[in-house]
C-alpha cells in the first residue's frame, strides 16, 4: 500500500451533463486518497473566470487548486494577464486548447507559459503528441502533465515520452494489462502520476490498479505521490 496517495486529476463542482457528486472529499476518504488536485467544472464547461473564483475560494488542504488558464490577446484571455495567475500562488494550471479555442504552440500561449513558469495539465484529447513535442522544442523545460492518455495510444505515448523529457503521464486511463508497468520499465515510475478524472471518470478502478501494480514499493510510492512532487 502506498504511504501517501494524491489524485492529480479530479473535478469539483456540478457536472452539467450528469447527476454526479460536486464535493470530491467523501469519495476521497472512502478510497484512501489523501489529497487531490482539483479543477472546477465551471471553468471547463461554461465560465473559466467564475470557475476559477469558486476554486480559489476553497479552503481545504486536501484540495489543491488547479485553475484553468486561457491564453489570449487582451480582452480574450482568462485571466487578463499572466501576472494574475502568479498572484494566485498555485502549483499547476490546466489548459484546454481545443475546448477554449487557442493554439497551444502559438506565440501568445508560448509567451504566457514562459512568463508563468508553471507546470501545465492538459488532456490528450485537447491536443496531440505532435503539438506536445513541438511545445517541448519551442519551450524547453516546460513541464506537462498529460491527462487521460488512454491505453490504445501507448505507441504514440512512448514516442512522446522518448522525445519530450518534461512530460509526465497520468495513469488513470492506462488500464490495459500491465500497461503502467510497461511504461515504468521504459521511462521510469518517476514520470507516471496517479490520477482519476473523477467524478466524470471512474476512480475505483485506478485506485485498485495502484494497489495492485507489479512494481517495487518505492516505484508505487512514486506513482502515488512522489512523481507529482517532482513535477511541481
Amino acid at each position: 500500500m502506498p504511504k501517501l496517495v494524491i489524485d492529480a486529476h479530479r473535478l469539483v463542482g456540478p457536472v452539467p451533463f450528469d447527476d454526479l457528486p460536486e464535493d470530491p472529499r467523501p469519495e476521497m476518504a472512502r478510497l484512501g486518497i489523501d489529497q487531490a488536485c482539483v479543477t472546477h467544472t465551471l471553468s471547463l464547461h461554461s465560465d473559466p473566470a467564475a470557475g476559477n473564483r469558486a476554486l480559489l475560494e476553497l479552503d481545504d488542504p486536501r484540495l489543491v487548486p488547479v485553475p484553468v488558464v486561457v491564453p489570449g490577446v487582451p480582452g480574450t484571455s482568462e485571466p487578463s494577464e499572466p501576472g494574475e495567475v502568479l498572484e494566485w500562488g498555485v502549483r499547476m494550471v490546466r489548459l484546454c486548447p481545443e475546448r477554449h479555442r487557442f493554439d497551444l504552440t502559438g506565440p501568445v500561449a508560448l509567451r504566457w507559459l514562459s512568463e508563468l513558469g508553471l507546470p501545465i495539465a492538459v488532456d490528450l484529447d485537447e491536443t496531440s503528441p505532435a503539438q506536445l513535442r513541438a511545445l517541448s522544442d519551442r519551450l524547453p523545460g516546460q513541464r506537462v502533465l498529460l491527462l487521460n492518455p488512454g491505453y490504445r495510444r501507448l505507441r504514440e505515448l512512448a514516442e512522446l515520452l522518448s522525445e519530450a523529457p518534461d512530460v509526465w503521464v497520468e495513469i488513470g486511463t492506462v488500464n490495459t494489462q500491465r500497461g503502467v508497468e510497461w511504461l515504468a520499465e521504459r521511462f521510469g515510475a518517476g514520470r507516471l502520476v496517479f490520477g482519476t478524472g473523477a467524478p466524470v471518470m471512474d476512480d475505483c478502478g485506478p485506485r485498485f490498479l495502484l494497489d495492485h501494480l507489479d512494481l517495487a514499493p518505492d516505484e508505487v510510492d512514486l506513482i502515488a505521490s512522489g512523481s507529482l512532487g517532482r513535477l511541481w
